[in-house]
């Protein structure tokens, strides 16, 4: 019975209509043991850089500074060289003046035209002195660090208590994806604009300024998106990325506890569909460089709506599990459906060990996973809102978060193509001629000949009487 019974199951599972139950659950098996047996660089006796060696940089856009205090307060115990803070120009004295009674000497404030976070960050970078820079968002951050943590509420209405259990839940799946895919391969589809170190030779790169101040999506420059630009740049120019995924390096955040934070999920969402296209179809360094992440995160931007595949699957296993003989197909569905909840569980472990009451919210976080996939949707269908949508400051200056790109010059047009002394341009051709054998003086002459300058001589004052 158990050879028949497992050769039923090897052919069902080899059709086709398998592949989509296989392509979910083979990235969560992944991810699984990636991030339980993931481990942190530990702190050496003799580091490399020290706090001496960073500078952090916050650009702002708050209206009351007064709740900055606190996690300013904390970045400077930590007693980093400098601190550069950038705000728009009305807000600039302000700031001045509540930098002041910080009574912080490593305190820069610096300030642009309009509100914009790539603008502002453009604005502190060359003003950089050490090797490290820190990114750090405004968003009421706690620490300096990379692994997350979201603030967690201990009395209030239930609403606010279920949506603050939502964000947590949130912070808590990505630090398990970013942790897995990085034990695997080292990648990630973005690295947190909440907080985050960076080489300062890259940064302050003028390649780097350039495409950071006029990144394009379709039609537009893109002025949204910062953190996800800046990930690419590193896959892109071969950079190596790390999280360090221990109570040491956390940082506690703030989201939402209402019902702006589904305006911030779907501004997440817009965010992956741009950047996991660019980085999947445009730029296309990931296929080669991060393989399982590619799979695990930036392909399953396209593929993960759990309202249409967990129904296919449950629908596919019934099917499969139809022709096994007595109580076997209830028995096959019942470890379906047991599989698909460990699912959703797993990711939510660290967080359940923390804080053993939260299982009360499971039911809101698998229901919660459904609605997301309208979420996801919804901001595939408004990829060009930028908008934040949970903050009034943020709405300050949006219309320039994506404008529209100037149209392309007229130009010439080219002479038909039957001129014999032409000259094309040709890609891979070897403009020097292969019968001209030059020596090394002379092929340096040849290939940075002289440009004679003709100048007009200046009479002096002598000259002129």
């Amino acid at each position: 019975m158990a050879d028949v019974i497992f050769d039923i199951v090897v052919s069902q599972i080899s059709q086709p209509n398998h592949i989509s139950s296989l392509h979910r659950y083979v990235r969560t098996l992944g991810n699984f043991f990636s991030h339980w047996l993931y481990k942190s660089f530990s702190k050496t006796l003799k580091p490399s850089f020290t706090a001496n060696d960073v500078t952090v940089i916050i650009p702002t856009i708050h209206n009351n500074f007064e709740e900055l205090r606190d996690p300013l307060q904390s970045i400077l115990a930590c007693q980093p060289f400098e601190l550069l803070l950038v705000t728009t120009t009305d807000k600039y004295e302000k700031l001045v003046n509540f930098t002041k009674s910080l009574d912080a000497s490593n305190i820069r404030v610096f300030h642009v035209q309009i509100a914009n976070k790539r603008k502002q960050v453009c604005e502190a970078i060359p003003k950089v002195r050490t090797s490290i820079i820190v990114m750090a968002d405004d968003d009421r951050i706690g620490a300096v660090g990379p692994n997350q943590r979201v603030k967690r509420l201990r009395s209030g209405p239930l609403p606010a208590l279920i949506f603050n259990w939502l964000g947590a839940a949130y912070i808590e799946r990505r630090n398990f994806e970013i942790s897995a895919t990085h034990g695997i391969d080292g990648g990630t589809s973005c690295m947190s604009g909440r907080t985050c170190a960076f080489r300062a030779e890259i940064l302050k790169s003028p390649l780097f300024l350039h495409g950071f101040k006029n990144e394009r999506w379709g039609q537009y420059h893109l002025n949204a998106d910062d953190d996800n630009f800046i990930t690419r740049w590193l896959v892109a120019n071969k950079w190596k990325t790390w999280i360090q995924y221990n109570k040491e390096t956390e940082i506690e955040t703030t989201l939402e506890n209402n019902i702006k934070f589904l305006y911030q999920c779907s501004r997440w969402a817009r965010s992956n569909w741009r950047s996991n296209y660019t980085s999947l179809f445009t730029e296309r360094h990931v296929w080669k460089q991060q393989i399982w992440c590619t799979y695990a995160l930036h392909i399953a931007t396209f593929t993960s709506l759990s309202f249409v595949f967990d129904p296919l699957i449950i629908y596919l296993a019934i099917k499969a599990s139809s022709i096994l003989p007595g109580n076997w197909p209830q028995y096959a569905i019942t470890i379906q459906c047991i599989f698909m909840l460990w699912t959703k569980i797993i990711k939510l472990v660290g967080l359940f060990s923390r804080e053993p009451l939260d299982i009360i919210f499971l039911p809101v976080s698998i229901l919660f996973g459904y609605f997301h996939g309208f979420i996801k949707v919804y901001a595939l269908l408004t990829l060009r809102m930028t908008s934040w949508g949970s903050r009034p400051d943020g709405e300050t200056n949006d219309n320039e978060r994506m404008t529209p790109r100037a149209c392309r010059s007229e130009s010439i047009n080219l002479p038909k193509g039957d001129y014999p002394d032409l000259i094309r341009y040709k890609k891979y051709t070897n403009f020097l001629p292969n019968i001209i054998n030059f020596s090394r003086n002379e092929k340096k002459d040849f290939l940075q000949p002289k440009i004679s300058i003709i100048t007009e001589k200046i009479p002096t004052s002598s000259e002129k009487l």
